[in-house]
């Protein structure tokens, strides 16, 4: 059975979320409303719905003009078997020492690799983005300089690659994975299990770092920051109150030519830039909470 997607630009976030709010209300409904900040530094936002059936064209039309809209491309997509899709075209990762793979790849996890898997159902924050291998590579860096970290969170988690990386680490630290996502934790939670680490890493829907959960556990060692610039850039106070002197924060989910500006605003609330490193489009950043 097809299915169709309807998408749109605004130049102001309001518009945008109230937009995404009006659109869900639509007939016929919905199966889902994405609202985010384009990277390729326009500022602009783009809303989107998924349905089943065709969408109201006229509806659609009347909810652009009302929010100051571009008209909504509709396209319709072809019926896609996606678990197989992402089977035949997502290989396993290598990250430093850490091996990303599915479990139809469970016979190439290399000797001596500390493996994660992440079933290809779940394919969302795998491993194969250059933002996450960033993140892996660059906590392989921090486990070879001797770095030792007793708690850490992983914001905006995702999948809990991150998450899981540091509990295969440490195996006796508090490792938290947060998302403001309720299907993303969910998502994170079986990752967790289908690793073996249960009672290990705790995930949690919570947006930013003023949960009761995080405030809990900090300060932290390490936090893992694999977001976007605008929400890297919010949360910059939080991060760094969150952070024990001489903690480290892993940033990435950065274009190459972003990274300057979120570097600065780090810096200036008193992080020192350690390592960065680009892939593809994207850059990894690892900074250091003052002492």
């Amino acid at each position: 059975m097809p299915t169709f997607t309807a998408l749109t630009t605004l130049t102001v976030k309001d518009n945008a979320e109230a937009l995404a709010a009006d659109l869900e209300t639509l007939q016929p409904e919905p199966t889902g409303v994405g609202i985010f900040e384009m990277e390729d530094g326009s500022g602009l936002w783009e809303v989107g719905g998924y349905f089943d059936e065709a969408p109201d064209q006229a509806g659609l039309a009347l909810l652009a003009t009302l929010h100051g809209a571009k008209p909504f491309a509709v396209s319709e997509l072809p019926e896609t078997d996606w678990v197989a899709k992402v089977r035949r075209e997502l290989v396993p990762v290598a990250a430093g020492r850490f091996f990303v793979y599915g479990s139809h790849d469970a016979d190439k996890v290399p000797d001596g690799a500390e493996p994660l898997l992440i079933e290809a159902a779940m394919a969302f924050g795998t491993g194969h983005h250059g933002t996450t291998q960033g993140c892996l590579r660059a906590l392989d860096r921090l486990i070879a300089d001797g770095f030792v970290a007793r708690s850490v969170i992983d914001v905006g988690c995702g999948t809990a690659v991150l998450a899981m990386a540091a509990a295969r680490t440490w195996q006796g630290s508090a490792i938290l994975a947060s998302d403001i996502d309720e299907v993303a934790v969910d998502v994170a939670r079986a990752n967790v299990a289908a690793n073996g680490l249960e009672g290990r890493v705790t995930c949690f829907e919570a947006t930013g770092l003023d949960h009761p959960t995080t405030m809990a556990a900090a300060p932290f060692d390490l936090i893992f920051a694999n977001i976007l610039k605008g929400p890297l850039i919010d949360l910059c106070p939080e991060v760094t109150a969150r952070l024990a002197p001489g903690g480290m924060v892993i940033l990435s989910g950065v274009l190459n030519e972003q990274a300057d500006d979120v570097i600065e605003v780090y810096t200036q609330a008193g992080n020192n830039l350690v390592y960065r490193e680009e892939i593809g489009d994207w850059t990894t950043t690892t900074m250091r909470r003052n002492l």
